[in-house]
């Protein structure tokens, strides 16, 4: 009696404990945009790791791929003294954070990041020497997504020049499919514009929109990116404005659409619908940018949390999740993207991760590996914008080609 009176006490003190240690669980918020069927599945895998950790999640996911109205969100939230623990950012904004002394460093996790980083996302991701975001993978831009069974039944061929992609534009709309699945949002505009910018080559892209150089931005080659953008726009079906990008990858995935320009989280789409690369669906770079690689890589950044200026146990256990082999190799086989640590295995990856591992390696190496003016990893948030507008209102009208590069030349210049 005894024995089971002290067996019983023993397990009401470990259930008091296990609630105790539960209730004490460290809780980290999260704010992200990925809302579609394959970026959630890609999100989850993060949550579940943290918590059998024992950490508590809190998501606070805002839907849009451009990851404006979340990064709206994260100012107001900032603002209010009720920043999140973890934020998606990329690019230029990483340093405005960082800048205003509202970030944690997380350098006690990122013992061996250096040697398995790609050079320019390293130094992305620190500020005054210190790592102060954490990347999860990178996202080749200038793809271009294509039907099989549509190919095949026009009996065409991924496009590798402009001419060659026009005459299969042609073949499918004679065939009764949309030739170019888009939806008319401005950063869905600019990935086009941008790639068509890519396929002028290496040096004219740098010029053009790492340079900011006036005599490249408005030459006459410029002049024909615009003029074959404005061809692109009369690919597209009646219904693209607003359409969400997933939404026009649905066309692709069904047959409806034939082609889509987007970047390679398309492929977790594909994937969420069991659908196979090389069987269901092809995916070839864009015309005239084989040679050639933009990117974005996702990454969060950690807020100091009540006040204090070291990263919280769950921050730095997160970043150190975040770039586990395992997790990278996980979390992109869900989202479409490559691991952003280049000692991870790709023999799980389908045939355009693999591509696209080998394409970033060559470029690195040749210099045409950019990151993406559309996706925020290039220029400063208002000259990005001004520019966006341009593109935007030039795909949205009958503005003449010369008039703008006029704009774009224009817009350049705003700081």
């Amino acid at each position: 009696m005894k024995h089971s009176l002290r067996s019983a006490t023993a397990a009401v003190a470990l259930l008091i404990a296990g609630t105790q240690a539960a209730s004490a669980a460290e809780q980290i918020s999260v704010l992200h945009w990925w809302t579609s069927g394959g970026e959630s599945k890609a999100i989850r895998v993060l949550r579940d790791d943290m918590s059998k950790q024992g950490y508590g999640w809190n998501d606070f996911a805002v839907a849009g791929g451009s990851g404006t109205a979340a990064m709206t969100a994260l100012k107001t939230q900032v603002i209010s003294g009720n920043a999140p623990s973890a934020a998606q950012i990329k690019g230029p904004l990483i340093q405005d954070w960082a800048d205003q002394g509202v970030l944690v460093t997380i350098d006690p996790s990122a013992t061996d990041w250096k040697s398995h980083l790609p050079a320019p996302i390293d130094s992305d991701v620190k500020s005054g020497g210190h790592y102060v975001a954490v990347p999860f993978s990178v996202h080749r831009i200038n793809w271009l997504w294509i039907n099989k069974a549509d190919l095949d039944k026009v009996g065409g061929t991924p496009p590798a020049t402009w001419a060659e992609f026009f005459a299969l534009a042609d073949k499918f709309r004679a065939a009764g499919i949309t030739p170019v699945a888009h939806g008319g949002q401005p950063w869905q505009d600019m990935t086009i514009w941008e790639t068509v910018v890519l396929s002028q080559g290496a040096d004219f892209y740098r010029k053009a929109l790492v340079d900011l150089d006036q005599k490249t931005l408005t030459s006459p080659q410029m002049v024909q990116v615009f003029e074959t953008v404005q061809k692109i726009r009369t690919y597209f079906d009646k219904s693209y404005h607003g359409r969400d990008w997933n939404l026009a990858t649905a066309m692709v995935i069904s047959g409806s659409g034939g082609m889509q320009f987007m970047g390679d989280w398309a492929k977790g789409e594909f994937a969420n619908a069991n659908k196979k690369a090389d069987v269901d669906f092809v995916c070839a770079p864009a015309p005239g940018t084989s040679n050639a690689y933009t990117y974005t890589a996702d990454a969060f950044v950690f807020f100091k949390q009540n006040g204090k200026k070291d990263a919280t146990p769950g921050q730095l256990a997160m970043a150190k999740t975040i770039m586990s082999p395992d997790f990278q190799e996980q979390f992109s086989l869900n989202k479409g993207s490559i691991p952003v640590r280049l000692d991870v295995s790709m023999d799980k990856f389908d045939a355009c991760a693999k591509k696209s591992r080998a394409d970033e390696q060559a470029t690195i190496k040749s210099g045409g590996f950019f990151p993406s003016l559309a996706f925020g990893e290039l220029q400063s948030p208002v000259t990005a914008g001004a520019i966006t507008d341009v593109v935007t209102n030039f795909m949205n009208s009958n503005e003449d080609a010369k008039e703008g590069v006029r704009k774009l030349a224009a817009a350049a210049k705003v700081k």
